[in-house]
C-alpha cells in the first residue's frame, strides 16, 4: 500500500481557521454597520425588509393584541360593577340621610313651635315625650318620660306647639300620666276667642263604633259620644252667638289651665236639641299624634299690693304695765 492510500479525506481537511473567519465575519459587520450610519446604504433594503415581514409581524401580534384587550375588557368590567355597587350604595347612604334630615327638620319645626308655645305661655314648663298611650278602652290616657323628679306635679296642663292636649292625674318617680282633653272625665273652662262667649268643654272618649246598628238615640242615651277623640262644648244656650269654625281657647277661670291656651274649634251647631245648644267641637293639639310636648307649670301669682301710706306716724307702742293698769280700772 503506498503513502498516497494514508492521505486525509478532503472532507476533514481543515482551511481557514475559526478565529480568523470570525474576525472576518466582524470585520465585515463593521464596516457596513458604519457605512450604513455614515452614508444610508442599507436604507433600501431595510425597507424592503421592513415591508416582507410586516404581514407577519402583524399576524404575530394579533394573538397579544387579543389577549391584552380581553384583560382590559373583563377588568373595566370588574370596575364597572364594582363602582357601580358603590354608587349605589352611595344612593342607599344618600337616601338614608335624606329621610334622617327630613326627619330631622319635622323635629326642629315641632321644638321651635313648642319653644314659641313656650314663649307665649310665659311659665315654666318641662320638656317631655310621650311613651305610651295607656292600654284601656274606657280612658284616654297617656304616659311621659318624665315625672316627680323633673318637677312634674299633679294637676299640670300638658300641651303641643298646636295646643292644649290634657292635664296631668297622676306622678311617678320618673313617669307621669296624662289625662287628655278628649277623655269622658275631663272638662276645660273655655271661652270663644272671637266674643268671649264661656263654656265648658267635655271629651267624648272613644265613640261606639261597636254600636253600628243600635239606633242613634240609644247610643246617645247609652254613651252620649259624637265620634272617637271629639269634643263637646257644654252649658251654652241655644240662641249664643257662636258658629262654625270658632276658635275656642282656655279661659283661666278654674286656676289651673293658663288662659289663652287653644282647645278646639266649632264643628258644628245643633240648635234645636234643647235649651242648651249641642256643639261638636275638633281639638286643635294632636292629642293622637304628638309625641313630644310641653308640661305648663302653674302662673307665680303677684305679690300682694303694700297698704297705702297715710302720712301719719304709727302709735308709739304701750309699756305692758300700762296695758295690765288699764285693764284693772
Amino acid at each position: 500500500m503506498s503513502v498516497s492510500d494514508f492521505q486525509t479525506h478532503p472532507v476533514f481537511r481543515r482551511g481557514v481557521s475559526a478565529k480568523v473567519r470570525l474576525l472576518a465575519y466582524l470585520t465585515i459587520c463593521v464596516v457596513v454597520v458604519v457605512s450604513d450610519l455614515r452614508f444610508r446604504y442599507m436604507e433600501p433594503v431595510r425597507q424592503y425588509v421592513f415591508t416582507a415581514v410586516s404581514p407577519l409581524r402583524m399576524v404575530a401580534s394579533e394573538p397579544v393584541k387579543l389577549l391584552g384587550n380581553a384583560t382590559d375588557h373583563f377588568s373595566s368590567l370588574a370596575d364597572l360593577q364594582e363602582e357601580n355597587a358603590r354608587f349605589r350604595q352611595h344612593q342607599l347612604d344618600g337616601a338614608d340621610r335624606l329621610l334622617r334630615f327630613d326627619e330631622l327638620e319635622q323635629e326642629n319645626a315641632k321644638l321651635r313651635s313648642l319653644l314659641g308655645m313656650r314663649k307665649k305661655t310665659q311659665v315654666k314648663s318641662i320638656a317631655a315625650e310621650v311613651l305610651y298611650s295607656v292600654p284601656d278602652s274606657s280612658s284616654r290616657k297617656v304616659i311621659l318620660d318624665q315625672g316627680k323628679k323633673a318637677g312634674i306635679t299633679h294637676g299640670l296642663a300638658v300641651v303641643d306647639a298646636d295646643g292644649l292636649l290634657g292635664q296631668v292625674t297622676r306622678i311617678y318617680s320618673s313617669q307621669a300620666e296624662v289625662t287628655l282633653i278628649t277623655d269622658r272625665n275631663q272638662a276645660v273652662p273655655v271661652q270663644v276667642e272671637r266674643n268671649g262667649l264661656r263654656g265648658v268643654m267635655f271629651g267624648v272618649g272613644q265613640g261606639l263604633q261597636a254600636l253600628g246598628d243600635v239606633p242613634k238615640r240609644w247610643q246617645q242615651a247609652i254613651q252620649g259620644d259624637t265620634g272617637p277623640g271629639s269634643l263637646e262644648l257644654r252649658f251654652v244656650l241655644a240662641n249664643a252667638d257662636i258658629q262654625p269654625e270658632d276658635r275656642l281657647v282656655t279661659s283661666g277661670l278654674d286656676g289651673i289651665f293658663p288662659a289663652g291656651l287653644p282647645v278646639a274649634e266649632v264643628e258644628s251647631v245643633d240648635r234645636e236639641a234643647g235649651a242648651f245648644a249641642r256643639i261638636t267641637c275638633r281639638p286643635l293639639g294632636g292629642v293622637d299624634k304628638s309625641l313630644r310636648v310641653l308640661v305648663l307649670g302653674r302662673a307665680e301669682l303677684p305679690p300682694p299690693q303694700p297698704k297705702p301710706e297715710t302720712g301719719e306716724p304709727p302709735p308709739p307702742p304701750v309699756p305692758p304695765r300700762a296695758v295690765r293698769q288699764f285693764e284693772r280700772n
